[in-house]
């Protein structure tokens, strides 16, 4: 299992790359700063996409890795 602190450094350092520096510390203080219910965000993140369109930015995701 990865440690809580391995998973913290590549979150920061995803965010840093995807948002860069400035943003990335903005969101950290939006997220911080608001009651932000993770699973409830998740269980709605995909609600619009049908099953074909999400297959399909799975696809799209993984072969970007």
């Amino acid at each position: 299992m990865t440690s809580d602190t391995i998973i913290k450094q590549k979150g920061f350092e995803i965010l840093k790359e995807k948002l860069g520096i400035v943003e990335m510390e903005r969101f950290i203080v939006l997220i911080n700063r608001e009651n932000f219910n993770y699973t409830k965000w998740r269980k709605n993140l995909f609600e619009d996409l049908d099953i074909e369109e999400l297959a399909s930015k799975a696809d799209k995701f993984s072969k970007e890795l």
